[in-house]
């Protein structure tokens, strides 16, 4: 089932009731004529939501006020609540951390995974991201051939760093020319959409490891001491294209991409429903990154030893 992506952006008070999320929108205090405020049933817009039906709940107003209650039955659906800070850019997440009733066999599974064995999945998702880089070009008519090519020589744990040499080429040539773009968290835009994007992507990944009984912190490839996301940055690999490609067709279209203004924000939320294609079908993203975390699951538990993996397809752009 696709779950639902509820973004709060302004001033409101969440709680629950009768298993329904339930939002009242507080638009900011007007005075009239008499300079008295309005009725107060006009001042506040109320919705309500089935918990079932979300997957993510994205705060990023400081006013808005949200009850234990709300917050325990959204754990209990293993709903992804994340936080934006004064940027509007996802700060923090707060995930349910016993969603998987095997979760401690799963856990020792991942911390005892040998070294070889995560050199070899990292080679798999070091192999992929790159495949998927090079079919993004394609679609904005780039020649790709040097990735397609790298994507097939990864060698376990990436030994000759073929993805720092294909992320150069790759953001060298992804957006016009005269837009001299250079990937950098801090830097200029549209580096602030990708922040913004990947932050959704991570929400996503992050989710899916829990559900499939895994800690997000203990990674493949990152290891950051500072970062207790590592295996959820890990995951997201293969899957970052996707996110490069709605930031591509933002600016190729013309749009305003300076800032992250409400139109940005709603093609940017609609990441987890994008097309994906995994073992052969389409399928929502969010669903795909369910399938690559249980088949991780797996890979750690020693049952198989080959990710499933999402393919970028997409009809080239004229």
């Amino acid at each position: 089932m696709i779950k639902r992506t509820i973004y709060i952006g302004s001033p409101a008070y969440l709680s629950k009731k009768n298993d329904q999320m339930i939002v009242k929108v507080i638009p900011e205090e007007k005075k009239n004529e008499d300079d008295q405020f309005e009725n107060e049933s006009k001042r506040k817009m109320e919705d309500s939501i089935p918990i079932e039906d979300i997957g993510f709940v994205i705060i990023d107003n400081p006013q808005v006020t949200i009850t234990q209650g709300l917050m325990l039955a959204l754990l209990n659906n293993n709903v992804a609540l994340v936080t934006c800070d004064e940027k509007h850019l996802p700060k923090g997440m707060f995930l349910n951390l016993e969603h998987n009733i095997q979760q401690s066999h799963h856990f020792q599974d991942q911390i005892n995974a040998s070294l070889p064995l995560k050199k070899q999945l990292w080679q798999q998702i070091i192999s992929v991201k790159i495949l998927n880089q090079a079919l993004v070009l394609n679609k904005y008519g780039k020649q790709s051939d040097n990735l397609k090519r790298w994507s097939r020589e990864v060698k376990s744990g990436d030994s000759t760093n073929l993805e720092a040499r294909a992320s150069f080429y790759y953001w060298k040539n992804l957006f016009p020319e005269d837009l001299d773009f250079k990937r950098d968290r801090e830097g200029d835009p549209p580096n602030n959409l990708l922040n913004y994007g990947y932050a959704i992507l991570r929400s996503v990944v992050a989710r899916s490891l829990v559900a499939s009984g895994l800690l997000p912190t203990f990674g493949i490839h990152h290891h950051s001491k500072y970062n207790a996301y590592c295996l959820a940055d890990d995951i997201m690999e293969p899957y970052r294209p996707f996110v490069d490609d709605v930031v591509a067709t933002i600016i190729y279209n013309g749009e305003n991409f300076t800032e992250l203004h409400k139109s940005i924000k709603q093609q940017l939320l609609q990441i987890p429903t994008l097309d994906v294609q995994i073992e052969n079908k389409k399928s929502p993203l969010m669903i795909a990154v369910q399938r690559t975390t249980a088949s991780l699951a797996r890979c750690f538990a020693g049952e198989q030893r080959k990710l499933v993996l999402p393919l970028f397809k997409s009809n080239i752009v004229k």
